[in-house]
């Protein structure tokens, strides 16, 4: 199993995978992990993915909780009175420390990870996949999963489309030190963001300050901007430059809104940056790719040990891609209200009110946090394809039960078995569990895929999620 990119979304799916012992190499391009210290949220549904695989601890060192309340177009409200979750919070945390973590995950499972390796072509037939590595290395494996971002090579490889819309504005974001008083920075910052939302300039420790500042155009994203850059953009918006100066890492993003055609293409898919990409608005594009790699992970590797059934690898399409057009559609109403406009600017006035009521204010939270999702499982009751909160259970947290990545049968009967799944299925009697229903079947990623209490109802959904029983 070969995996191209050994980003988040790269690295937390190569763990995945060796969960089940799957053998899997990481093909990285870089030499280097980044070096630049790029800030991001965790928002709490990928929390509690790290929670589900005993990371959670190692990650909060190295983060600073902030509250879960909604931040859809940068609107600050507090959060609604009792959000479904143990880890209602956000963690900010620096993507290469995330970055570094997971790959440190990855590489204590089992997985190889080799940089300085650039896929540049792939053939694939029935049996697998050969890859072609820059220098004309020459790799084969079952599966090949590109995770190597927006300008994915493998994407473009395999020919998929990535409709959407270019960027119309570009936007600048670092971390510098700063000439001017506080004082005049905070004033000058208030007034700017009556009307330029996006714009930001604040300390950010040992010094630093962050600034995020608007571009007049779009440029070539291939080459980095420069601290002149900066001082251009700040004067044209602010009327001076604040004496920016010593920036510590400088870059610059896009508005662009694409999501590909396709996840799957035989035995190459996509995941990450390489299937969808949108406006950072929200913080939402890390922890939809890590979300990505835990929907695949479990899937791919049935496929590859042999037990999964024929339809089970086209079920990751089939929910991922519709949640990351809804990440694009929300982005995109993102921008549109955090732009200067006096019609966006009322709209926003107005978005402000709504947001007041609690479940307006729950929606954008569960929407932006991803603990709203639900995959379409066919009917049942509400609960039935959404995932299921942490609960305390006699044999400790119900996330704790799932760090071997498998599925779990939580049987409040105490009368029901999965025994002819017990190679791929833990089974534990809890009469005493928190839930208002008799049982509920988990996937290996915490969704639930069936709700009841009758043996035979349960052994046919064992059958669509885990295959033919062990003989």
């Amino acid at each position: 199993m070969i995996i191209a990119g050994c980003g988040p979304t790269g690295a937390m799916l190569a763990a995945e995978l060796r969960l089940h012992d799957v053998r899997v190499l990481v093909v990285e391009k870089e030499t280097e992990p980044a070096s630049f210290v790029r800030i991001v949220g965790l928002h709490i549904r990928s929390l509690e993915l790290m929670a589900m695989r005993g990371l959670l601890e190692r990650v909060l060192e190295h983060g600073r909780r902030r509250p879960a309340g909604a931040y859809f177009a940068a609107i600050s409200k507090p959060a609604p009175a009792g959000l479904d979750s143990a880890y209602a919070y956000l963690l900010g945390i620096p993507q290469p420390v995330v970055e570094r973590l997971l790959e440190e995950h990855a590489v204590g499972l089992g997985a190889q990870v080799r940089r300085g390796r650039a896929v540049t072509g792939l053939v694939q037939d029935e049996e697998g996949v050969t890859v072609e590595l820059a220098g004309g290395e020459r790799l084969r494996a079952r599966y090949l999963v590109g995770c190597d971002g927006a300008r994915s090579t493998v994407r473009k490889l395999l020919g998929v489309g990535f409709p959407g819309e270019p960027s119309r504005t570009d936007t600048l974001m670092g971390e510098m030190e700063v000439r001017a008083p506080q004082e005049e920075i905070a004033a000058k910052v208030a007034e700017i963001r009556e009307s330029h939302k996006a714009f930001t300039l604040g300390p950010f420790g040992g010094g630093a300050y962050r600034v995020v500042v608007p571009a007049a155009g779009v440029s070539d994203r291939a080459e980095p901007p420069t601290i002149e850059d900066f001082r251009r953009e700040l004067r044209a918006i602010a009327g001076t430059d604040f004496g920016v100066h010593s920036p510590r890492w400088l870059s610059r993003f896009g508005d662009a809104t694409r999501l590909a055609d396709r996840y799957r293409v035989g035995r190459v898919l996509l995941a990450g940056d390489a299937a969808h990409i949108h406006p950072p608005t929200g913080g939402q594009g890390l922890n939809l790719g890590v979300q990505d790699a835990f929907n695949l992970g479990w899937k791919l590797a049935a496929r590859i040990r042999g037990w999964a059934p024929e339809t089970l690898l086209d079920t990751y399409h089939a929910e991922r891609h519709p949640v990351a057009a809804d990440v694009l559609d929300n982005t995109r109403a993102q921008m549109e209200l955090q732009s200067a406009g006096a019609g966006p600017r009322a709209v926003r006035r107005l978005l402000s009110e709504l947001m007041d009521f609690d479940e307006v204010n729950r929606h954008l939270t569960e929407k932006i946090s991803a603990i709203g999702i639900r995959y379409d499982f066919g009917e049942g009751p509400d609960l039935l394809g959404r995932r299921l909160h942490d609960i305390d259970l006699k044999q400790g947290s119900l996330y704790g039960l799932l760090r071997r990545g498998r599925g779990l049968l939580l049987d409040r009967t105490e009368r029901l078995s999965a025994g002819g799944w017990s190679d791929r299925v833990d089974h534990l009697a809890d009469s005493t569990a928190a839930l208002d229903v008799p049982c509920v079947l988990l996937r290996p990623d915490g969704h639930v895929a069936w709700i009841g209490d009758d043996q035979q109802e349960l052994d046919g959904h064992l059958a669509r999620w885990f295959g033919r029983p062990a003989d």
